[in-house]
C-alpha cells in the first residue's frame, strides 16, 4: 500500500515522521488496528486513508465525576506511539486536563469546538452526578449534568470512555449519593446512546482504535447489548487467559472449576471474576507487556456494569 503525502507542514505522516515515527511503523499501525477491530488487515489501508485526511476531525473531551485514570492510562499508552498517531490524526479541541487554556479562554474553546461547522466527536470520562439538580458536579459553574445534556445532542459521535461515564462507576456504587449514573443513561430521554469502553481503567487501544473506526467507517463497530464494541469486549477474560495453558488457540476455554484449569493456576478460587467478565486484556495488555490475572492478580470485572456492588468481595478466603 503507497500513502500518498504532501509536503505540507500539516501532513499528518510527515509530523510522524518529525517525532521518529517511520511511515513503515505508521502503515504497521493501522493494520493492527484493523486486526484488532476484527477486520481484514487489508482495512488498515482505509484507517491509513481516513487518518491522513487533510481535514483533522475535531475531537471535545469532557471530564465528569472520575479520577482521570482513563486519560492518564491513555497519555501514558506505550507502543506503537499511540499519542502521536492519536493527536496528529484529530484536532483535540478541548480537554481540561491537558489543554493549556484556563478560565474564560477555555470556556471559549469549548464554545468554539461545539460550534464547529464540520461537526465534532464528543467523548466522555466520568459519571455523570444528577441528585438535586447535578449540584454535586461542576465545571465553571455549569452542573455536568447540564454540560454533557446541551452538547451530546449536536455531536457527530459520542464515546463513553472507561466504566464510570459508562455505568457510573464507583460514583454509582451504593449508597451512591450524589446519584450518579453512566452518560447513556442520562442521555436516554433524548434518544442519545453513545458507544461504551469500559475499564477501570479501559486498555487506551480499545479507546484510540474505537475512534480510528469510526474516522475510517463513519459509523460504530458492531456493539453487544451493553454498546460496547464486539472486537474488544465480545469474549470473556477467562476465555483468553492464558493461566489456562491446556486447551488450543480458538477453543473454548475449560470451565473454571475443571481440573485443566486448576492445573493452570486459574484465579477463579482467589476471586477471579474473569468467567463473568468481558474484555480483551489478556490479548492487548497493558503497554504492550503485563495485564491484573498475568501479575498473579485476580480479575475485578472493572468492565462490567455496578461491579463495585456486583463483584466485591474483589478476594475470597
Amino acid at each position: 500500500m503507497k500513502i500518498s503525502v504532501g509536503l505540507g507542514k500539516d501532513d499528518v505522516v510527515e509530523r510522524l515522521e518529525k517525532k521518529g515515527v517511520s511511515r513503515r511503523q505508521f502503515l504497521k499501525y493501522c493494520t493492527a488496528a484493523a486486526v484488532s477491530l476484527g477486520m481484514a488487515p487489508a482495512f488498515g489501508a482505509k484507517i491509513a486513508e481516513a487518518v491522513t485526511s487533510k481535514l483533522r476531525p475535531s475531537v471535545v473531551y469532557l471530564h465528569c465525576a472520575e479520577c482521570t485514570g482513563c486519560t492518564e492510562a491513555l497519555l501514558r499508552a506505550h507502543e506503537p506511539y499511540i499519542q502521536e498517531i492519536l493527536f496528529d490524526t484529530i484536532s483535540l479541541d478541548y480537554d481540561e486536563t491537558i489543554m493549556a487554556a484556563a478560565g474564560d479562554a477555555a470556556e471559549k474553546a469549548l464554545e468554539q469546538a461545539v460550534a464547529n461547522p464540520n461537526g465534532f466527536i464528543l467523548a466522555v470520562e466520568g459519571g455523570i452526578p444528577t441528585k438535586d439538580g447535578g449540584v454535586y458536579g461542576k465545571v465553571a459553574g455549569h452542573t455536568m449534568y447540564d454540560i454533557v445534556t446541551k452538547i451530546a445532542p449536536k455531536a457527530t459521535a459520542l464515546i463513553n470512555h472507561g466504566t464510570c461515564a459508562c455505568y457510573g462507576g464507583i460514583q454509582a456504587a451504593a449508597p451512591n449519593p450524589t446519584g450518579a449514573k453512566g452518560v447513556n443513561e442520562v442521555l436516554k430521554d433524548k434518544k442519545i446512546v453513545g458507544i461504551n469502553v469500559p475499564g477501570c481503567p479501559p486498555n487506551p487501544y480499545n479507546f484510540v482504535h474505537t475512534i480510528l473506526f469510526y474516522l475510517a467507517e463513519k459509523k460504530a463497530p458492531e456493539l453487544d447489548d451493553l454498546q460496547r464494541p464486539v472486537p474488544f469486549f465480545g469474549t470473556t477474560v477467562h476465555d483468553q487467559c492464558p493461566r489456562l495453558p491446556h486447551f488450543d488457540a480458538g477453543e473454548f476455554a475449560p470451565s473454571f472449576n475443571s481440573e485443566e484449569a486448576r492445573k493452570g493456576w486459574c484465579l477463579y478460587e482467589l476471586g477471579c471474576k474473569g468467567p463473568d467478565t468481558y474484555n480483551n486484556c489478556p490479548t492487548i495488555k497493558f503497554n504492550q507487556v503485563n495485564w491484573p490475572v498475568e501479575a498473579g492478580h485476580p480479575c475485578i470485572g472493572c468492565s462490567e456494569p455496578d461491579f463495585w456492588d456486583e463483584m466485591t468481595p474483589f478476594y475470597e478466603n
